[in-house]
């Protein structure tokens, strides 16, 4: 084997070793302990997350220059663009082009990527002042979680940040089912079905209770005056879409559904 070869091997092999080591001794410290309960992993370069979690209301001082986590937001974006496109693309293999990008514009949203980074407990860990964490919208903390896949991407490569979207966001947070369901208006489809019968659809507001600052909404569907079903909700439009979507169930589930209405 040519020398150059081998001395690039042994140089690959012993930064192997030397970052394995590294991660045992580290593996009980803070924060690379706290980073191993969200990621999944152990971080190699630290530096890269404890930026990303870093607001421009409390910047570093690096060089004579402030630094937050605004340019690895830039990067983080991109990348998990790119991996959420790659997983509907292979998932959806024979959707359109505008559901697959409705799919991932729901997936990439602002208000998802605060849930999951509230979900995975990284929104505890952003470093910001005061006011902008009381008074300021939760963007911060969705904008801290694509700063951290530009992290990763930095410190461990595509891959890895490929295998926290799947393996962590993908398994503990956001489901696949929940997500295609979002995009079926069952209200939308089920006004249809009645206006082709000249049937009428109502959806009557039943209940609406409180408990521990949460609302639960509960919807009944009346067609041509007759209770089909009940469903509750966070908020009527999601106990109507409910409702609606059960009532679809029944009528393809129900040869003689029509017959409720001497059709």
């Amino acid at each position: 084997m040519p020398a150059r070869f081998l001395k690039n091997m042994w140089s690959k092999i012993t930064k192997e070793i030397s970052r394995r080591i590294r991660l045992i001794s580290n593996s009980k410290k803070e924060p690379y302990l706290a980073f191993r309960n969200i990621l999944g992993f152990f971080p190699d370069n630290i530096e890269y997350y404890q930026l990303a979690l870093r607001h421009k209301s409390i910047p570093l001082k690096k060089k004579g220059q402030e630094i937050s986590n605004e340019r690895l937001e830039f990067l983080g974006d991109a990348i998990f663009s790119s991996i959420i496109s790659d997983m509907i693309y292979k998932r959806f293999e024979k959707a359109s082009e505008g559901y697959l990008t409705s799919i991932r514009a729901k997936i990439i949203s602002r208000s998802s990527l605060n849930k999951i980074a509230r979900e995975i407990g990284l929104a505890k860990l952003v470093v910001a002042s005061r006011y902008v964490s009381q008074n300021s919208n939760a963007n911060i903390y969705g904008n801290a979680l694509e700063a951290l896949f530009g992290a990763i991407y930095l410190d461990l490569g595509y891959r890895k940040c490929k295998y926290f979207v799947e393996e962590r966001i993908f398994r503990d947070v956001l489901d696949w089912n929940e997500i295609e369901e979002s995009e079926i208006n069952f209200k939308s489809k089920l006004l249809e079905w009645c206006q082709r019968y000249q049937l009428e659809a109502e959806f009557i507001l039943v209940d609406e209770t409180i408990e521990r600052n949460k609302y639960t909404f509960s919807t009944s569907l009346k067609i041509n005056g007759q209770e089909i079903c009940e469903a509750s909700g966070k908020n009527k439009k999601e106990s109507q879409q409910k409702a609606a979507k059960i009532a679809l169930k029944r009528i393809a589930n129900e040869p003689n559904f029509l017959k409720f209405f001497g059709l």
